[in-house]
């Protein structure tokens, strides 16, 4: 599916805005592009602009969310991308209502919260495959395992491992060149504990940036690059980019090497590079009723937001449980101790 015309111009009107100030019920955005617009039609929602920012991959749904709660109950709402570091600084400083993230709360990030007295609720809202991906024109690479993937980018690497050939025998004597999202990003936390085995584990010698359409740019501008990013970007540029099978080498997951599709991330064959992706709401803010609407209608009307933007919905029975979660106010996090490779949302709602 296609992003919106306009996930594209705020991105960039994301890169340029100027930094806010601290309270979130400011009419300015520290980033991104304000939502306005007033609904004719009963159930308008006032109150002030809902301030949201972090991860570029959960960007495209929120960005579409905000739009059509604009459209649908007049409410209004900037959406910047500061990447999920970023954001959670951000949230636990007050800063923002809503933050958005492509791996669970880190255990630091929560502590920083409790010091400022933020509380929250965590909603998982999608699924998302890390898509691995190369020049259309390499053309010796079939698949990669996650033993390669691991030579590439592990620590050890770095100074080491240069070439395509020092990754498989018969590949060529060509310079490799790695992309990838920031340090701040959720998606570089949840790549290097998946792969590497352990999070923010990585070589430094690899080309980053928090805007995934950067490094959708430098691969497929570079036939010896090879970078990683959520799927949506990857089906919205599949033109310009081949997509890697990964094999994982558990035949449980499925025999040999699988490449991401909604049907093997939400199947669970896609592994270890299937993860969930969340929203993070303030308990503060959630006593705003223009927050409360909005997060209702994005756990209701963004279902279908979801696939549209290119990611892949929850099944009905997780998205039941977790309105039921934000209904009842369930504070803290499922994820004690980081990203649980493998885990379904379905598991970790219900306690198993």
């Amino acid at each position: 599916m296609k992003f919106r015309k306009q996930i594209t111009v705020s991105l960039f009107a994301a890169a340029l805005a100027l930094p806010a100030c601290k309270s979130e019920n400011k009419d300015e955005s520290s980033s991104g592009k304000t939502t306005e617009g007033s609904a004719k039609s009963e159930g308008k929602v006032g109150g002030s602009v809902i301030k949201i920012d972090g991860s570029s991959t959960v960007f495209p749904i929120t960005q579409a969310v905000a739009e059509e709660f604009q459209i649908e109950r007049g409410g209004q709402a900037t959406v910047g991308v500061s990447g999920t570091g970023g954001g959670f600084k951000k949230f636990c400083r007050g800063d923002i209502a809503v933050t958005g993230a492509s791996r669970p709360i880190k255990p630091t990030e929560v502590a920083m919260c409790k010091e400022a007295g933020i509380d929250f609720v965590e909603l998982p809202i999608a699924y998302d495959g890390v898509a691995v991906v190369v020049n259309t024109k390499a053309d010796w690479v079939d698949h990669l395992t996650v033993d390669e993937l691991k030579k590439m980018w592990s620590p050890e690497a770095e100074g080491k491992i240069s070439k395509w050939s020092d990754i498989r025998e018969g590949w060529p004597d060509k310079d490799l060149h790695l992309l990838g999202p920031g340090v701040d990003s959720g998606t570089y936390d949840y790549f290097t504990k998946a792969i590497v085995g352990t999070e923010h584990s990585s070589r430094g010698d690899f080309a980053p940036n928090e805007d995934d359409n950067v490094l959708v740019h430098g691969v497929s501008n570079d036939t010896g690059a090879l970078g990683y990013f959520g799927y949506a970007y990857y089906a919205e540029n599949k033109d310009k980019l081949k997509l890697v099978p990964i094999d994982d080498g558990n035949a449980d997951n499925g025999a040999g090497a699988i490449a991401p599709s909604p049907e093997s991330v939400s199947g669970g064959t896609y592994q270890p590079l299937s993860r969930p992706i969340f929203i993070y709401v303030s308990s503060k803010a959630m006593e705003r009723p223009e927050v409360d609407a909005f997060v209702k209608f994005y756990l209701s009307e963004g279902r279908a937001l979801v696939s549209e933007v290119g990611y892949i919905a929850l099944p009905d029975t997780a998205y039941d449980l977790v309105n039921k979660r934000f209904v009842s106010k369930t504070m803290g996090s499922m994820f004690e101790g980081g990203s649980k490779v493998g885990a379904t949302v379905e598991q970790m709602l219900s306690g198993n």
